[in-house]
Parts: structure tokens; sequence; C-alpha cells
């Protein structure tokens, strides 16, 4: 006897609504699939746009920061140069002064000597004796002159040739004396009615400190040309009733050399004290200072491990006080 399959009505409506359910899932599955592929691909061309722009960015700020280097790279060699033109100037008037001698007593010489063969033909022996001690004593000031032009020239020479950064023992009171002199000498150079007052006071008990000589020499000659600089100005402003006076001193505290530098000049405007170790801020008008000098100082003493600060009062005077450990 064949048996009827039976179909139970409500085993149907859960299959069917199974079925429905699971069509529904897969096909909100490939919306929500193609909604979100979708999505990814305007990220991704969002993105991509997005990395272009920075990329062209990131190009454009290369090519500042290029030129901005360059420019800046600029400014310290033209810096370095107007500082090594005054130095100039004050070496030149230095090796003068001995030069002079050597020409003088040369020429003297050369007259004695015709003198002296002029008497041997004669026969004054005596005379002639005494004409050839004045010759002898004459080259001997030749001699002199000479080798302090010499050693004008290789003392500079080392102190200005390009950094190693090597440290070397140096005698600190004899650096801050000679660039001291060197500076004044400079602007004496461009203005022969130019004069100042120097006073010095070096600690005697100071011995030799390991820093970089030619380093320590730019931060002096720096610091003096802007002391001699406001000098200058004030003089101008005041006439023959102001007398520029410039201060250098040294002293041993505790583990530092301290070198003083004060000048009675135009002084430094509070307002602006933050700023002046600042690159490329000056007070100087366009085309007479590029900002640099006293950034290049800071650098340099920092870099010796020491301090720079300044002390100061508008029209009245201005004092910078730098210590280096010994």
């Amino acid at each position: 006897m064949i048996k009827l399959l039976q179909i139970n009505p409500n085993n149907v409506a859960v299959s069917l609504f199974t079925g429905l359910m699971v069509l529904v899932l897969l096909f909100g599955y490939i919306i929500y699939f193609l909604f979100s592929y979708r999505h990814k691909q305007k990220d991704y061309k969002l993105l991509q746009s997005q990395k272009e722009e920075i990329d062209h960015q990131k190009n454009v700020l290369e090519e500042a920061l290029s030129e901005l280097r360059a420019a800046q790279s600029q400014l310290i060699h033209r810096e370095k140069m107007a500082s090594l033109g005054e130095l100039t100037a004050g070496i030149a008037h230095e090796i003068q002064n001995p030069l002079n001698f050597v020409n003088n007593f040369s020429d003297v010489n050369a007259e004695l000597i015709l003198e002296l063969q002029n008497e041997l033909n004669s026969g004054n022996i005596e005379d002639a004796l005494l004409i050839s001690n004045d010759i002898a004593g004459n080259e001997q000031k030749i001699n002199l002159h000479g080798k302090r032009a010499d050693a004008i020239v290789k003392g500079m020479l080392q102190h200005s040739r390009t950094s190693t950064g090597q440290k070397e023992l140096t005698d600190i009171n004899s650096l801050a004396d000679e660039y001291l002199r060197l500076s004044y000498q400079g602007f004496r150079t461009k203005d022969k009615s130019f004069n100042a007052v120097l006073e010095t006071d070096f600690d005697g008990s100071i011995a030799k400190i390991n820093v970089v000589p030619q380093d320590i020499a730019r931060l002096l000659l720096n610091l003096y040309n802007n002391s001699f600089y406001s000098v200058t100005e004030k003089k101008k402003l005041n006439g023959e009733t102001f007398e520029p006076t410039i201060s250098v001193s040294t002293c041993k505290i505790n583990n530092n050399i301290q070198i003083k530098i004060k000048d009675n000049g135009t002084g430094i405007p509070q307002k602006i004290v933050e700023k002046i170790f600042n690159p490329f801020f000056t007070t100087k008008p366009a085309g007479q200072g590029t900002g640099l000098g006293l950034s290049l100082s800071y650098d340099i003493v920092k870099a010796h491990r020491g301090t720079i600060n300044l002390k100061t009062e508008e029209g009245i005077y201005a004092e910078f006080t730098i210590e280096l450990p010994i």
C-alpha cells in the first residue's frame, strides 16, 4: 500500500521565511559590500589626492628651505666678510707702525753708508767707526721692528684662519687686548677723526684655557665692533662734549673666566633686549648690518659651554658679560 507524503503547512512557511531571510541578508550583504567598496574607492581617491597635495607642499617647503639656507649662508658669509674688513683695517694699521720704523731706519742707514764711504775715502777712521756704530744700531732696530711685523702677521693668520673646531691653550687676556686694538684701528681707518678711550683691566692670574681661538676672536671682534659702532653713533648726536669709552676686563670666578665689555654708547632699549641674540635681528639701518653678529657670538659661547648676558640702559651704556669654563 502506498503511503501519501504529508506536508505540514507550518514547516513550509518556516522554510519559505528562512529562505527569504537568507536572500534578504545576502542581498543586504551585497548592497553593503558594493556601498563599502564605493566608499573605500572614494576614500582611496581622497587619500591619493591628499598625498599628492602633501607631496607638492613638501616639495615647495624643501625648495623654500633650500633657498633659505642659501640666503642664510650668504648672510653669514657677508657677516664674516664685514668682520674681516674691520680686522684687515686694524691689521694694516698695526703693521704700518713697525714698517714705518723699518723704512725710516733703512733710509737713514742708506745716508750713513754714503757718509761712511766718504769718511773712509778721506782717511777719517775714527769718524767712520762712529758712523758704523750708528749703522749697526739702526740695523738692530730694523731687525726688531721687522720681527714685530712678522709676529703680527703670524698671529693674525693663526686667529683668522678657518676654524677647525679644535681647542687650543689660549691666552684670553692677550686675545682680548689684541682684538680690542684691531677693532679700534679698523674704525679709525674709516674715520681719522674718531678717538676713543680704551680702558683695560686684565686679571694676570688667569692661565691659558682650552678654547677654539679663531671662534673666540670672532666673538670678541663682533662685540667690540658693536661697541665702537654704538659710541660712534652717540658721538654724532652729542658732538665734542661726548668722550667715547670702551672698557674691557677679565677675571677668574670659581671655575670660569669672565670677560666684560662695556661701552658708554647709545645702549639698547629694554623692549628689544630679549631679541638681540635672534638671527637676522638688527637695530642698524638697512645695509649696515645682517643681524647675525650677536647670533653667531651667542652660538660660539654656547659651543664652549659658556654664557653671555647683557646689561644696558638706553642712551647710557651697554655691558656684555661672557663666562667661559676653565
